[in-house]
Formats: structure tokens, sequence, C-alpha cells
């Protein structure tokens, strides 16, 4: 028999890309390749692109010009890119980066195995002129629900004979999943794309308008995830707020998320992404109050000045943001909140900056991501006027980014005292184990350091006393009668 193809994917960006490699693995696996980890391994280097923002752009053109220089000294014969970048750029990206032998969109992702075979056997796929993918779809709730699935998932259904490992995740036309790794993590998709119209960020161009999965979908994934040992998972879309407007019933996902907590086998429910501007009295109680459903709040709030806000074109301002944070920490004293905010922006004044400062010194965050404001090609803001000077973004960079550092540190240590329940991702037999809180997403917030590995494994979720931190990160005991002490368990 003739030597299997091999490929291998290489994730940059977001949550939502890993989900979108681990779809494009199922498919290519489904269709006869076999997926290799290394890239020097595979005969095909596919690199999962983010076009967010420079720094994401230039991590995903360097790992582009890594995998081609694996060629000509092993077996790797071609490098494809995928992602976002490649559908926001297309035919200009193929022009400027000749070392990718393919440049592919997101309607190429259910052809993946033959644009893959073409591009190998020497073929040439042309890269596609990029549009603004907010136009090509149907704007009305009920036209959304029918073409939804034809327009998300284009091309053909999946195969009905498939490897094991491999899952349909929802229905004929579905796209095909194939966990990439063993963690007892893993996103799902609530939606694709977003409506919004913050004038910094490109986003909707590329990702296209708002569209929710069917809840069935995205309970079936889930389900399926939980088989594979899938512990916790984590929602994730552009704006998971808006999930059901499109389907006419904007509190879906209050309905959905207890019956995702009801899965077996999964025993944390995540949601990512919320915007302050959209959270509604029912989604707060549900959030803070089901079992299973950690109450956790990746709140966007960008910035907390009126002024820049709505230069931003979003809404709220520090008290009204303040308030919000006292009504959730009044259901869930315990709850983590998470958030990322731009400064520098154009118009930024002195008092703006204080303002955002007045509002971080109150907020009690878990977690702080600071960017410092860069033009985003394509978005309004990058027409505005009053641009303030490269160095001064800088300096208010620094400058919040010190109080952002101090500040997550302080709220770190008022959990001092606390019983945290940690989902344990690694463990070292000398060193202890690795895991999180209910209060700490994958990657982004901190970590939860475990005394004592004993009687651990992965995936386990032990109750532990936090006893020392370390900047944002938690040190914690596990408590006698937990998994980490089986010998105490039946005293």
């Amino acid at each position: 028999m003739p030597e299997r193809r091999t490929v291998a994917l290489v994730t940059l960006g977001c949550a939502r890309n890993e989900v979108d490699s681990e779809e494009l693995a199922g498919r290519l696996e489904a269709d006869g390749w076999d997926l290799v980890e290394d890239a020097a391994n595979a005969d095909v280097a596919v690199v999962n692109t983010c076009g967010f923002v420079d720094a994401a752009k230039k991590d995903s053109v360097d790992a582009l010009l890594e995998a081609n220089d694996l060629k000509g000294r092993g077996r790797t014969q071609a490098v494809v890119a995928v992602g976002c970048m490649a559908e926001r750029y297309g035919k200009e990206l193929a022009e400027a980066l000749p070392e990718a032998d393919g440049v592919l969109g997101f309607d190429d992702y259910t052809d993946i195995s033959d644009r893959l075979q073409t591009i190998l056997s020497g073929g040439i796929h042309a890269a596609h002129t990029p549009r603004d993918r907010r136009k090509l779809l149907p704007i009305s709730p009920a036209e959304r629900q029918d073409a939804g699935a034809e327009v998300a998932l284009p091309g053909h259904g999946a195969p009905t004979d498939l490897p094991e490992g491999v899952a349909p995740v929802s229905g004929p036309r579905a796209p095909l999943r194939r966990r990439l790794d063993g963690s007892p993590v893993a996103s799902v998709k609530l939606a694709s794309g977003c409506d919004r119209r913050c004038s910094f960020c490109a986003i909707p161009s590329f990702r296209g308008s708002f569209i929710s999965r069917r809840p069935s979908d995205v309970l079936n994934e889930t389900r399926w995830l939980a088989e594979q040992g899938v512990k916790e998972i984590m929602l994730v879309s552009e704006n998971n707020t808006s999930y059901g407007k499109d389907l006419g019933d904007i509190r879906l996902l209050e309905s959905l998320l207890p019956d995702l907590a009801d899965v077996d086998g999964i025993e944390r429910v995540r949601v990512s992404y919320l915007q302050p501007a959209e959270m509604r009295p029912g989604l707060i109680d549900v959030l803070t109050s089901t079992p299973k459903v950690v109450p956790y709040f990746d709140l966007s709030f960008q910035h907390s000045a009126p002024a820049v806000l709505r230069s931003m074109r979003r809404f709220g301002d520090t008290d009204r943001f303040l308030e919000l944070l006292d009504t959730i920490r009044g259901k869930a004293p315990e709850a983590g909140v998470r958030s990322n905010f731009i400064v520098g922006f154009p118009g930024e004044s002195e008092s703006d900056l204080a303002e955002l400062e007045r509002f971080l010194n109150g907020a009690r965050l878990d977690a702080i991501g600071v960017f410092g404001y860069s033009d985003e090609e394509g978005t309004e803001a990058a027409t505005y006027e009053n641009k303030l000077d490269e160095d001064v973004v800088a300096e208010r960079l620094a400058r919040i980014s010190r109080l952002a550092e101090e500040l997550v540190s302080q709220r770190a240590e008022e959990r001092l005292g606390e019983t945290v329940r940690v989902l344990v991702e690694s463990v070292d037999s000398e060193d202890g184990a690795y895991g999180r809180g209910a209060h700490q997403a994958p990657e982004t917030d901190g970590q939860v350091l475990l005394t004592s590995g004993a009687g651990l494994s992965v995936g386990r979720i032990v109750e532990a006393k936090v006893v020392g931190t370390e900047g944002v990160d938690l040190v914690a005991e596990p408590l006698v009668g937990s998994p980490a002490c089986p010998e105490e368990a039946g005293r």
C-alpha cells in the first residue's frame, strides 16, 4: 500500500482557532491523512494564523517562515496558511509571502483534504480575493436560521465511516473534530462572527456577521468531548452574550447552560467573552447559581472613561461597570472577573486615563490584559485624526500595566484562606501539581500550585486551601479527605 500522507497543524491565536484546528484535523483524518505533532515529520505543515493585531500577524508570518525552512531538509514538502490572517488578506498574503505554497480561506475548510492534496502534488489553488464577510449573510433571524448551516458550513457532508476518536459534532453537514491534545479542558464554539461595530476592531470584516450554532449541536459536541475525557468546556465566540439573538431568543444561553452542566462527565462549564452592555439579570443569575457552571465573568470593558468608550463605539462608564461588578459579587462573592483594556486610544486625555485608573482600583479584577493602541487597517479608528504619539502610548501602557500587575497580585492575596476547587492539569512527583480554580480560565488567568500531588491525576478536581500567592498565581494545600490525600479519606 502507498505510504499515507502526513500533516501537522500549527495553531496560533485564540481558543476559536484551536477549535478550528481540531475541526480541520477531524476532516483530514477522516479523509486518510495521518496527523503528526512535529511539522518536520509532516508532508504538509498547516499554519492556522491569527490576523487580529500586528504582533499576532508577525508571529503568524514567523511560523510560516519557520515551517518553510523545513523544506528540503526532511519530509516537509509544502507549507499552507489557513486561519484569520489567510482569510483576511488572501491573495495579498500569497503574493507577499511566496514561501507559503498555499493560502486558504474559510470557504476552503470543508474541502481541506482536496486542497492540500492539490498543493502537495504541485498544483496551485489560487488564493481568494478578500471581501467583507459581513455582507455575505441574510439579516433577519428567520433567514439566518434557515441559511446558517449552508453558509457557515459549506461543502460536502461528513463521511459515514470515521476513524476512532473522530466524531461528527452535529448532523450530516456538520464539521468533524479531532482532539489534538489530552487536556481535560476543551473549547466549544457557540457562534461565529460579530455584529458589533467597535471602531478599533476588524474581526467582523473577516469573521463575518454573528451566527449562533444550534443548541443541539453545542450539546452533541459537548457530549462527545465528555466521552473523550474532557472535564471542563469553555464556550467561545466573539460575543457570547449575543448567543441566540439570530435564532429569535436572546435568552437562549440561560437555558443552554444548565443542559450543558448536566452532560455526564462534564464537571465545569465556563463562558468566555461577555459584553458588559449586554449583561442581563437572568444571565447573571444562571452564571452564579447553576451547579457546575462556574461564576466566571470575562467582561470586555476595554476602557471606562465615557468619552473614550463612545469613540470606541461602546457603552458604559466607571460607575455603571462597578455597579455591575457589585451585582455579580453580591450573588457570588468568590466570582472570578477578568478583562482587557486599550490605552492610548485616539483622543484619550490624562483625565480619561485617571478615570480608567479609578475603575481598576475599585474593580478588584482577578486578571487584567493591557494593550497599547495601534492602528488596525480597515477600522474606523485608523481614520481618526487625534492620535497620540507613540512614546505617549508606550508610557501609558507601561503605567497601566504596572498598576494592573499590582492590583491582580492584591486580588490574589484576598483569596488567602479560601477553599478552591482545582482542576488538575499536570502532576509532578517532586514539584506537586498544577491546575486552575473556578476563577481561572486556561492560559490567561494564572494557575494554582498544589503543594502535594499525591494521589492526584490529570482531570481530577480537588478541594484545596489557599496558603500563598505568587503574583496572580495561588499556592494551595489539598484538604484532608480530598483526592490528594487518599490515605486520609477513609478516616
